[in-house]
């Protein structure tokens, strides 16, 4: 990915709320720095954000020099590159040193070392469990959705950023190695007790496949947790394996990105070629194109929330505009912005924002997010089933 300085990938990613988060313990798929709004952060261990290119509020010269300055003088180069991007106001600006470079780049891969949960922070700030990953250490535990998580290695998390959280689960600011301890702190209604994991190199599987029914012609759920590398591929796949004139209930809720590519390649499954979306590098525009073939005739519906983000706030956008999907749901979280890797001196890596996402028909999803055609709250998924079913698509 980093073939030269100012290298550029369409990719999606997020860390935090700059930190999108994948599977473990904080999903990471969110933004590349910061954190998501208080009342809404989630996340998990892994990460993937939604990457372009051009230098935003802050310059990569810039940068680079106060990391060579801040090594000169004996101090940390990460550091100094972190305090210039805070300061400059890049919402989604942010500064990796080289291992959690490598862990970000493995998580786009779909793997990632840590427990395997996946957590949200609520508005009293309690670090809830959203999920557990099958085969993974805090499984093995015994640890369920619903648990909150108090302590991580004794420190309190009640008030943490989840990119903190999450740091602390994968242990980056320690550079644990797969195989390393971590003690959990948690608490499931008045019981409260403490684990000691293993932290483990884990992969997920982004994309899931049930029918909705036991008739033939019953809808089928494509539920796609995260756009890392394959996944675009798999909903191509799992579109063409359903039968008949079944509909598709495509479910992006806490969906935080991922790769871009991959997001136009699942496009592709419902598109037969055109328009996904444009996007800007220094200025200048471009365009990402569906492939010809994909089936524009089944009914399909796409499920969002306020966790759906980037890359899968994209592939949202393309098909609410180009009318090949009716959407239901809550608004989305509003990550349309383009960033990019750029090496700095010491080996760390910065990745500025230099642009924005736009919709086919133009709109811009950054701080706004997607409208769904249909709102829903906690019962989305069943009112999801009857528009589709209204659309022909099966029960």
């Amino acid at each position: 990915m980093m073939g030269h300085t100012y290298h550029f990938k369409p990719r999606g990613v997020c860390r935090g709320a700059a930190l999108t988060l994948v599977f473990a313990s904080v999903l990471a798929t969110a933004a590349a720095t910061g954190s998501l709004p208080r009342e809404d952060d989630r996340g998990t261990e892994i990460e993937t954000r939604s990457v372009s290119s051009t230098v935003g509020p802050v310059d990569r010269e810039e940068i680079a020099d106060a990391v060579a300055d801040a090594e000169a003088d004996g101090k940390s180069g990460t550091d100094a590159a972190e305090e210039v991007v805070s300061r400059s106001g890049d919402r989604w600006g942010a500064v990796y040193d080289e291992r959690e470079y490598e862990e970000f780049e493995q998580a786009l891969d779909g793997s990632y070392t840590g427990v395997g949960i996946s957590a949200r922070r609520s508005a009293r700030g309690e670090v809830t469990v959203t999920g557990v990953q099958e085969g993974g250490p805090a499984a093995g535990a015994g640890i369920r959705k619903g648990d909150l998580l108090r302590t991580v290695d004794g420190r309190p998390v009640e008030k943490r950023p989840v990119a903190d959280v999450v740091a602390l689960l994968r242990g980056d600011r320690t550079k644990a190695p797969e195989g390393s301890s971590v003690v959990l702190g948690l608490s499931r209604g008045a019981h409260s007790w403490t684990t000691s994991l293993r932290r483990a190199r884990l992969s997920t599987d982004p994309v899931s496949v049930r029918r909705l029914g036991q008739d033939p012609s019953s809808a089928v759920l494509i539920r796609v947790a995260a756009f890392t590398k394959g996944a675009g591929t798999a909903v191509r796949d799992a579109v063409d394996e359903v039968p008949g004139d079944a509909g598709i209930l495509l479910d992006l809720r806490s969906n935080a990105g991922g790769l871009v590519t991959e997001a136009v390649t699942a496009s592709s499954a419902f598109l037969d070629g055109g328009l996904v979306a444009t996007y800007d590098v220094h200025g200048d525009q471009r365009a990402l194109y569906a492939d010809p073939g994909g089936d524009t005739d089944r009914p399909v519906v796409v499920l969002v929330d306020g966790g759906t983000m980037s890359a899968a706030e994209l592939l949202t956008g393309a098909l609410q505009d180009r009318g090949r999907a009716v959407t239901v749901g809550s608004r989305t979280f509003g990550k349309g912005s383009v960033q990019m890797p750029s090496k700095l001196p010491g080996g760390s890596v910065a990745e500025l924002t230099v642009g924005q996402y736009r919709t086919p028909a133009g709109r811009s999803v950054e701080g706004s997010g997607i409208t769904p055609d249909v709102g829903a709250g906690p019962e989305a998924q069943q009112r999801a089933e009857t528009v589709l079913s209204g659309l022909g698509g099966g029960s």
